[in-house]
């Protein structure tokens, strides 16, 4: 189920890629550029919903410091 956040970007031509922190968030926005692409990053939801109990255990100490990758061809 896309909250309404995710699904005005997916209108806007925005494909969530994953989740991300430095170093990785910094090295796939770079890599993703260099290919021909623009990069949108969102804070992490808190209300995600997800399938295990447990898949947002390691998020919850300091969500800040994630963010969500959006791409979308350069126009």
């Amino acid at each position: 189920m896309m909250s309404r956040r995710e699904e005005e970007l997916e209108k806007e031509g925005w494909v969530r890629q994953f989740v991300a922190d430095e170093p990785r968030l910094s090295e796939a926005v770079e890599t993703y550029k260099s290919i021909g692409f623009e990069v949108h990053l969102e804070p992490l939801p808190m209300d995600e919903n997800c399938d295990s109990g447990e898949c947002r255990m390691c998020f919850k100490e300091n969500p800040d410091r994630y963010r969500v990758i959006y791409i979308r061809p350069v126009k």
